[in-house]
């Protein structure tokens, strides 16, 4: 179980990323703090994965307290959630080792991108000792995920699409059905056919006709 503090000084939007948090496997809210005082302490005791960082708290900024962490050299990843848009804010936070970069507001679809994100390379490099190459590409490129240019077909939403991809790859080993993802992810069914429509032209699954007694014919898939 990755144990995870959230470091947000608005107590709605604190509320709200718990509840998405809550909404992802995999993950333990272990603290959820207004304060970055409170945050050190917090990581002084729990010792967690991964820190949902503000950059604007009052009379602090999120950003000198990543540097903070790298000083002392504390083992705890950072995902920035903030309404900064500059491109100097988002390379400063990179520099220092931010794992990801969410600009307020943002939908739940997005936030379970970067969560699965963290979650799969968490995984590997805590299982493994030594890892080669090609797999490290894969987990830097983060194999299956959309392209981000306007190659990307039409009429689809990107994060729509990360989103039921990363359940396709984390959960369905084998066949699953468009309700049983739509009911998991929150999405109308008919969306979640669309895109699945979309995933077997790109040849990353594959869709089997099943037919019953009675009623229409249904729809199975599996990953390719």
């Amino acid at each position: 179980m990755i144990e995870v503090i959230i470091v947000e000084d608005d107590p709605m939007v604190r509320d709200i990323n718990a509840k998405f948090l809550e909404r992802i496997d995999g993950f333990k809210l272990c603290a959820a703090v207004a304060s970055l005082d409170n945050a050190r302490k917090y990581i002084a005791i729990k010792k967690p994965d991964l820190i949902l960082l503000d950059v604007y708290l009052p009379n602090e900024n999120g950003i000198d307290f990543l540097k903070w962490i790298r000083e002392k050299n504390i083992d705890v990843d950072i995902i920035l959630i903030t309404a900064d848009k500059s491109i100097d804010r988002i390379q400063e936070a990179f520099r220092y080792g931010a794992v990801d970069y969410l600009i307020k507001p943002f939908n739940f679809e997005r936030f379970k991108e970067a969560l699965l994100q963290f979650k799969s390379r968490h995984e590997q490099f805590k299982k493994n000792q030594e890892i080669e190459q090609p797999d490290l590409d894969r987990l830097i490129s983060n194999p299956g995920a959309i392209p981000q240019s306007d190659d990307f077909a039409k009429g689809f939403n990107k994060y729509t699409y990360q989103s039921i991809w990363n359940e396709i790859e984390a959960h369905h080993v084998g066949d699953f059905t468009a309700d049983v993802l739509a009911e998991k992810l929150g999405i109308a069914r008919v969306t979640v056919r669309r895109y699945l429509e979309h995933m077997e032209k790109e040849k990353k699954i594959k869709k089997q006709v099943e037919y019953g007694k009675v009623g229409r014919p249904q729809f199975r898939y599996h990953k390719l």
